[in-house]
């Protein structure tokens, strides 16, 4: 039995590939007679031709994935594609460096630990980039005698 007149006319009917259309296997013969697109719609109506569900791409593997690298794996040299300033950029990392600092600045002034001028000295030293985190700048504070640990 040769159905391939039926499937390229049920084809441009349900506006599909050739591929995609489903031709009910106990009803062939009818679908044999069936020469014009109105047969087709017909057959359609009455559920011996459909169409088949377009094939999607999975993304199990992809969520997997993903919450792998949530937790830090597959992060290694071989993963990697761009520079590491790429990767995290110059001024996101200062961002993410100073912020913690001026804050701390900020609570030990409002707790009258520092002085507004000792604070204006910390601030200024931190923009520089004197300290290169918040536990950099308290050890230095410790040190000078500035607070005590």
């Amino acid at each position: 039995m040769d159905l391939k007149n039926q499937r390229r006319l049920a084809a441009e009917v349900l506006k599909c590939g050739v591929h995609r259309v489903w031709i009910n296997p106990e009803e062939a013969e009818e679908v044999e007679k069936a020469v014009t697109k109105q047969d087709i719609r017909n057959l359609v109506k009455k559920g011996d031709i459909r169409a088949k569900k377009k094939r999607g791409v999975s993304r199990g593997r992809a969520r997997l994935a993903h919450a792998q690298r949530k937790k830090g794996r597959r992060r290694g040299h071989g993963s990697r594609k761009g520079t590491a300033y790429a990767r995290l950029p110059r001024k996101r990392r200062w961002i993410l460096t100073i912020r913690p600092i001026r804050a701390y600045l900020r609570e030990l002034r409002e707790q009258e630990v520092i002085t507004p001028s000792q604070y204006r000295r910390y601030y200024v030293r931190a923009k520089g980039g004197e300290f290169k985190s918040k536990s950099h700048l308290r050890t230095h504070l410790a040190m000078e005698g500035v607070i005590k640990e």
